[in-house]
């Protein structure tokens, strides 16, 4: 596997968040994909990686800025073809690193409580769960995680 660092242009990025929405429309269901998708634009964001396996994209995710510490974790999605080879560690951990080379200290991201794997995830990964923030809040389906990363 290979972990490429780009930007929110790469064409291999904008098709897994392509399939990423298609997955979510049916796992967040009627109605609240809608309200999800608002608050996860990526339009001009340069900090995009993308996993490949024998040159073909299987995997992806961004951060953006949260506030001057903290990076928010965005996209991260991994086809489920090759769920369970640890891709979505190595992308985090990838994006986890990125963060920290920059100076940013803190990493959070939210997920949905029905996308059991990414919870898993971010579990095992070290994240704490934390209050719902911004526009989160109040919202059922979704968990909310904080990280140390420097």
């Amino acid at each position: 596997m290979n972990i490429v660092r780009t930007t929110s242009d790469d064409k291999d990025f904008r098709q897994l968040i392509a399939e990423l929405d298609k997955y979510l429309a049916i796992v967040d269901g009627p109605g609240m994909h809608e309200y999800y998708d608002k608050h996860n634009k990526v339009e001009k964001n340069n900090t995009v990686v993308v996993a490949y396996i024998v040159n073909k994209p299987v995997g992806c995710g961004c951060f953006k800025e949260y506030d001057k510490n903290s990076v928010e974790m965005k996209r991260m999605y991994v086809k489920q073809e090759v769920r369970g080879k640890k891709i979505g560690f190595a992308i985090l951990r990838e994006l986890e690193v990125w963060a920290a080379e920059i100076g940013y200290t803190n990493s959070v991201l939210e997920t949905g409580l029905r996308q059991v794997e990414a919870v898993h995830l971010y579990k095992k990964s070290g994240y704490a769960v934390i209050d719902n923030y911004g526009p989160y809040v109040g919202i059922e389906n979704s968990i909310c995680f904080l990280k140390k990363i420097k």
